[in-house]
Order: structure tokens, then C-alpha cells, then sequence
């Protein structure tokens, strides 16, 4: 129970942060090209992963072996994630984003049952379809219904969302084999070690290597970065892979709507936006949904061990 509400604390945490990054995202992109703010941003966030390897504080576990076995997680995310989403979002709204990746718990659901043998009841089903609801409701009735960027945004967004989901499903798997710790560190290196290698190359053929480093001239760059190399995914990495060792998949992917209630309280701080009562009608459709898929129902047949098996780890 005591780990349960600590993988509870950590996707509340997880969704707070996501809930901010695509106004950083779009900040970074007025002074950066896509590529160039994914390589700086995994730059960070590898910095950030290894200070404290290095002063003695985080000890490792993880062999050169296994760098092949969790290589297709980082594939999922970061590379694959992060890369479509900043690509999207040159193309859609952050409003269209924010109602397609509504989308990931249902397809983890269907991911999960399939590959995971996890099981739900269908009144977990049903709250997990409402809190998707609750989202798209809000953007619905603020008038950001699908459609309004091009179609290449949304089928990027999309591809992104499907990435997510498979990331969630597999974590889920590599948690039981690895250490949370060791996941993190690896996909934050896997990470930086592909974007930085593609910013490079594609400099290097259009002869602008020179330009590389000009983003970090502009100090809204160097905070969004911050931003989103620290926390948006090295943070969201280690809670998400934390979580994920606690709890099933399926229930996690449900606090990733949370984000977007985040999104809103943020508009009304730091933007001065009012809330309108749908904004309320929507929060309260998906903070239930996000109670009854993980409190309502119990597991039928024979379900994955949440708790799940990690290795010893020296911290």
C-alpha cells in the first residue's frame, strides 16, 4: 500500500510537469529548429542524469550487455516521442496535441491487455474513457476541435501518442528486469547520444554547423531547455519508470490526463485566462476517471505483479 501511494505521488508529479511543457516547447522553437532543441534538451537532461553518478550519490547497475535489451524502450521514448511531438507541433496546436494524447490511456489499455495480460473491470474501462472525455470536452468547447492544424501535425501527434503508449507497456516490462534507476539514466543517454548525433549531420549537410550553439544566445531558449531537458525528461523519466514498477500501466497512463488541468491552472497564473464552467465540468469528469481507474473495480484473473521484481540497488 505504502508503494502504491508513493507511484500515486510520482504520476501526480509527472503530470504536473508534462502539464507545462508544451508552452516551453513552443518557446524553444521560436529560437531553435526542432532538431537543434531536442539534441540541447537531451544534452541537459544527460548532464542532470550523470552529476551524480559521478560524485557517488546514484550507483549503477547496469552492464554494456543491456544496453541492447533497453535500446528499444529508447527508441519509444525518447527518440520516437519527443522527436514526433516537437515535429507536430511545427505543424498543429498545442490545443490539437493536448486532445490526441488524451488518447494514450486507451491505447495502453488495449497495449497492455494485449501484451501485459492486464486486466480491468468495465467499470475501470468506463472511467477511463470518461477522463479521456473530460479532455477532449475542454477543447472542444473552447473551440479546438480536431482539424484545425494539418493533417501531417496530427498524424505526428498521434504516432507520438502510440509511442507513449508502447513506452508505458514496456517500461513496464523492463522495470521487472532493471532498475528504474538504471532505465532512466539509460534512455536520458540513448537520448542524447541520437539527437545531438542527427542535429550534427544535419548541419553538417546544409554547411551550418556554426548555427548549432546560436539558440543558446537567447536566454528564453536556455530556460526552456532547462525546462524541459531537467525536469519535462529527466524527472518525468524516473517518475514515470518508478511509477510503472508500482503499478500497472494501464492505471498510470490514466494521470497523464491530469496534465491538462495543469495546462489550465497555468493559463489562468501565468496568463491571466478565466475559467469558464466547462473548464470545471471537464476537471471533474477526469479527476473521477483517474479515482475510479485506480480505485474502483478489482483486478479479474490473473494480473501482472505491480510490485514487480527490480534488482538490488545501491543508492
Amino acid at each position: 500500500m505504502k508503494d502504491q501511494h508513493k507511484a500515486i505521488g510520482a504520476a501526480l508529479l509527472n503530470a504536473m510537469i508534462v502539464g507545462l511543457s508544451f508552452i516551453f516547447v513552443k518557446m524553444a522553437l521560436t529560437s531553435a529548429t526542432p532538431m537543434d532543441a531536442m539534441a540541447h534538451r537531451f544534452t541537459i537532461a544527460f548532464v542532470a542524469a550523470t552529476i551524480p553518478v559521478l560524485f557517488g550519490w546514484v550507483r549503477l547497475s547496469i552492464k554494456p550487455r543491456d544496453i541492447l535489451v533497453i535500446l528499444p524502450l529508447a527508441l519509444l521514448y525518447p527518440a520516437l516521442f519527443f522527436g514526433l511531438q516537437t515535429f507536430g507541433l511545427v505543424y498543429t496546436t498545442a490545443s490539437e496535441a493536448g486532445i490526441i494524447v488524451a488518447t494514450v490511456p486507451i491505447f495502453t489499455m488495449v497495449m497492455a491487455a494485449f501484451f501485459l495480460g492486464e486486466t480491468s473491470t468495465w467499470l475501470q474501462k468506463f472511467c477511463t474513457l470518461l477522463s479521456v472525455a473530460g479532455v477532449v470536452f475542454i477543447f472542444a468547447m473552447k473551440g479546438a476541435g480536431v482539424g484545425m492544424g494539418s493533417s501531417l501535425g496530427t498524424i505526428l501527434i498521434l504516432l507520438s501518442a502510440l509511442s507513449l503508449a508502447g513506452y508505458s507497456v514496456l517500461a513496464k516490462k523492463m522495470t521487472k528486469a532493471f532498475h528504474y534507476i538504471d532505465v532512466t539514466y539509460m534512455v536520458s543517454a540513448i537520448g542524447f547520444l541520437a539527437f545531438n548525433a542527427l542535429a550534427l549531420i544535419q548541419h553538417g549537410a546544409n554547411g551550418t554547423l556554426s548555427e548549432f550553439f546560436l539558440p543558446l544566445t537567447h536566454s528564453s531558449f536556455i530556460i526552456s531547455v532547462l525546462y524541459l531537458g531537467v525536469l519535462s525528461s529527466l524527472v518525468t523519466s524516473f517518475m514515470t519508470n518508478f511509477a510503472l514498477s508500482k503499478m500497472e500501466a494501464s492505471k498510470m497512463s490514466v494521470f497523464n490526463n491530469l496534465s491538462t488541468l495543469v495546462t489550465i491552472a497555468g493559463g489562468v497564473v501565468l496568463l491571466g485566462e478565466q475559467i469558464a464552467y466547462y473548464h470545471l465540468l471537464g476537471a471533474l469528469m477526469i479527476i473521477l476517471g483517474v479515482i475510479g481507474t485506480n480505485f474502483l473495480g478489482k483486478k479479474k484473473g490473473t494480473a501482472v505483479d505491480t510490485n514487480g521484481k527490480l534488482k538490488s540497488q545501491s543508492l
